[in-house]
């Protein structure tokens, strides 16, 4: 099958059975205050809607940049056309609309449903999803913004269908944001001047959208070092009068395209303000107080990677699991020494099976931390919002779950994208078949918004630490009352057992590394890693084993569904004892660890 027909194949069926069997989010979210009205039926339409439209008008592009790339000719991206029907589908759609606030026109849906939208957009065309990040900038001002910004902006914003980027990579200041020298000067009222070069845009320019709204952080002459100097001001590409209306070009130019090892459709550039003409800039509501501000783009960007890696990840296995039973190779292996036996689809093979069930089951579990992280930001609307005093559990909660969702579901789907590979044999080496492309585009989740280390170390050392680790011991709390619970009864059980086995090797090596934070940090650098994988591990684990617990329930119930649910049990089983047993091995090498790697000279590597 080529990669340019119609590549994607949702699963739309595990998307539904996350928000509606397990994570019931039309009895805690949906039409709830301060969401819209949709209701279970209602959204349920929508996403089967949603999912025919990127099937069949956002994924024909899929493939389109890699034989025609964004250009950029005279400080001007052009993107190629079949991208630009492809989006123009999304909006046409009113797509752009459903997680706005009803008060900006929207349906004001809650993250849950929104996140299961986006995972349906980014897995047919992981390239677009991004050009999309206007929608979440609006949400941006709406909620930062003055009153006289909100104005300014908002309307054009979702009306004309303006794209947004986040701007805070310099040349010599990646990963190190608070090394940036982008400077900013005021020259009235909330008005400054930016003067800098950033790299590493996303989306940072194309002719899709009349404006391009840049949120940028720069420092304000005189401000302090790292950090706590940096302010966040909202830059557009063409300047935005008072009234809302068009003025002149502001200063800003895209000066390169970068050459991507994939994801080519996403235009990754290098942004020059203030070269030969002043860059204006608004100052964002009225503080400077900028990090801050960016880390609610900076989240909602992280959940967006973890969840492109997911969503990647399900369309390689179903695209391996088509192929396997399309393929005729070799005589089913009871019967290998028999010359005249018949040839079976590839799928018959045991290790074919293996690989698959593989997929299956993190592919299944990725999306259930996926939404179930999704379901707890429902949870810190409901309670009032980021940093409202009622949903202080929930908000702590979800910041610990978005280094598992973006750190381990982007190295993980990687490795595992391999196998998708590997099951269409010498086929999958070739263009003519998709999975070579979801390796390549999805390679970058596991670098920008943050490394995979980055995620570890923000993991440990600041969402564990902010509060004695009170939050995942909770988390954890949850976990040991399914393991050592009823749930499932019989049929349950070695899965409960495997589960509390994890658990219990989990916290041995949350305890080990404690203990060896008095000898050095170090020992955070050198295993981080391997504790983020074992958190993220033992979270997927347990979710997997309550959705075997519901599917055994709804097998009585829907026993026309009964292939589905069975399926959801082989996962979770295949799960419990391939994968949780590892976790013994992960807190013996946290334990045995040594700090010798930081003894090594430099000049013996």
């Amino acid at each position: 099958m080529s990669s340019s027909a119609n590549h994607y194949v949702p699963n739309l069926r595990d998307i539904e059975f996350n928000l509606f069997e397990f994570l019931d989010i039309g009895g805690t979210s949906l039409g709830r205050a301060p969401f819209g009205d949709l209701d279970e039926t209602s959204a349920r339409q929508m996403l089967q809607t949603f999912s025919v439209l990127c099937t069949n008008e956002l994924a024909p592009s899929f493939d389109e940049a890699e034989h025609n790339p964004p250009k950029l000719e005279n400080g001007v991206v052009t993107l190629p056309p079949g991208l630009k029907k492809s989006m123009n589908a999304f909006f046409d759609a009113g797509m752009h609309l459903l997680e706005q606030p009803p008060h900006l026109g929207g349906l004001g849906a809650p993250p849950s449903l929104g996140w299961a939208a986006f995972e349906l957009m980014v897995g047919a065309n992981s390239s677009l999803a991004f050009y999309t990040l206007g929608n979440l900038l609006a949400r941006i001002i709406d909620r930062l913004g003055t009153d006289a910004q909100k104005k300014r902006f908002l309307p054009h914003m979702l009306d004309k269908r303006w794209s947004g980027t986040m701007v805070l990579t310099e040349p010599d200041a990646g990963s190190d944001v608070g090394a940036a020298r982008t400077k900013a000067r005021p020259v009235g009222g909330d008005v400054w001047e930016i003067e800098g070069v950033k790299r590493f845009i996303t989306n940072g320019d194309s002719d899709m959208s009349e404006n391009v709204i840049h949120m940028v952080l720069a420092r304000p002459e005189g401000g302090p070092p790292g950090t706590k100097g940096l302010s966040l001001f909202v830059v557009p590409k063409y300047w935005v009068n008072e009234d809302g209306s068009l003025g002149e070009h502001n200063g800003v130019v895209c000066t390169k395209l970068e050459k991507k090892m994939g994801l080519k459709g996403s235009v990754t550039c290098e942004l020059t303000f203030g070269d030969g003409k002043p860059s204006r800039g608004l100052l964002l509501g009225e503080v400077h107080d900028g990090m801050r501000q960016m880390f609610y783009i900076i989240e909602q960007a992280r959940m967006a990677v973890g969840v492109k890696s997911m969503a990647t990840l399900s369309a390689g296995y179903q695209r391996a699991l088509a192929f396997s039973k399309d393929r005729l190779q070799g005589a089913d292996l009871l019967q290998a020494r028999d010359k005249t036996a018949p040839r079976v689809p590839i799928f018959r093979h045991p290790d074919v099976r293996r690989m698959l069930m593989t997929q299956k089951a993190f592919a299944e579990g990725m999306r259930a931390l996926c939404l179930y992280t999704a379901a707890v930001q429902d949870g810190v609307e409901l309670k009032g919002g980021h940093r409202a005093t009622e949903a202080g559990e929930m908000d702590a909660l979800n910041d610990m779950l978005l280094p598992l969702v973006k750190g381990y579901c982007s190295e993980k789907a990687y490795e595992l994208l391999a196998l998708s590979l590997q099951v269409h044999g010498g086929s999958g080496y070739l263009t003519d078949y998709p999975v070579e492309q979801y390796i390549r585009d999805q390679k970058i989740d596991t670098l920008y918004e943050g490394t995979t280390h980055i995620q570890a170390l923000d993991l440990l050392m600041r969402k564990v630490a902010r509060d004695g680790g009170a939050t995942l011991q909770a988390l954890l709390g949850q976990v040991r009352e399914t393991a050592e619970g009823e749930l499932g009864g019989k049929e349950l059980q070695a899965e409960r057992a495997a589960l509390g086995k994890a658990l219990g090797d989990l916290e041995l090596m949350l305890g080990t590394l404690i203990g060896k934070l008095g000898e050095s940090v170090y020992h955070v650098g050198l295993q981080g890693n391997r504790v983020l994988a074992g958190v993220a591990e033992v979270v997927i684990g347990w979710l997997l084993v309550r959705h075997a617990g519901v599917a055994l329930e709804r097998m009585k119930s829907n026993p026309g569904d009964r292939a589905f649910y069975v399926g959801k049990l082989a996962s979770a089983r295949w799960y419990c004892a391939e994968v949780l047993p590892g976790l013994a091995h992960a807190a013996r090498m946290v334990e045995s660890g040594t700090l010798d790697l930081m003894e090594v000279p430099e000049e013996s590597y």
